[in-house]
C-alpha cells in the first residue's frame, strides 16, 4: 500500500528547482487529493549583509511583495492543474529550521518536497545545504527532486 499524504509542502526559493519542485508536489497533491503549503523563507540576516546594515522596512515590504506575486503564480500552476486546496507562505529566518522543523510542526505538513542544492561544492561545505538539513532531520518524510 501506498502512503496517504493529508498536507504537503513545497518550500521554494525562486531558484531554477523552483518549477521541477512545484511540478512534482503538485503530482503529489493530485495523487493524494490532498493539501498544498508552498513556502518561501526569507532569510533577513542575508539583506542586512547586503545592504550594509539595517534594512528600512519599504525594503522588506516591497520584497514581500515580489515574492507573493511569485508565489500565486505557483498558486495559480497547482490550481489550473487541477489542485483545489493550496495556501502561500511567506516566513522570515534561517530556511534550515523553518523548512525541517517549525513551519510542518505549525501546518501538520507530512511530506517535504525539495529541490536538491543549488549551492556549488564549495558553497554547501561551507554553509552547508538547506536540503541535506532538512533531509536529515525534518520529522516528515522528504523527497528530493533531482534537479536536471
Amino acid at each position: 500500500m501506498t502512503q496517504q499524504y493529508q498536507n504537503i509542502l513545497a518550500p521554494v526559493d525562486g531558484s531554477k528547482a523552483t518549477a521541477q519542485v512545484i511540478d512534482k508536489a503538485i503530482q503529489i497533491a493530485l495523487q493524494n487529493d490532498t493539501h498544498l503549503d508552498i513556502l518561501n523563507v526569507v532569510e533577513v540576516n542575508q539583506f542586512s549583509d547586503s545592504y550594509g546594515g539595517a534594512v528600512s522596512g519599504d525594503v522588506i515590504y516591497g520584497l514581500v511583495e515580489e515574492i507573493e506575486t511569485r508565489l500565486n503564480d505557483l498558486k495559480k500552476r497547482a490550481t489550473d492543474a487541477g489542485l483545489t486546496d493550496v495556501s502561500i507562505h511567506v516566513r522570515f529566518g534561517n530556511p534550515k529550521p523553518v523548512i525541517a522543523r517549525e513551519f510542518p510542526g505549525d501546518h501538520k505538513n507530512e511530506l517535504i518536497v525539495i529541490g536538491t542544492t543549488g549551492l556549488s561544492a564549495v558553497e554547501r561545505f561551507m554553509v552547508g545545504s538547506v536540503t541535506s538539513y532538512v533531509n536529515r532531520t525534518a520529522k516528515s518524510d522528504v523527497l528530493i527532486v533531482k534537479i536536471k
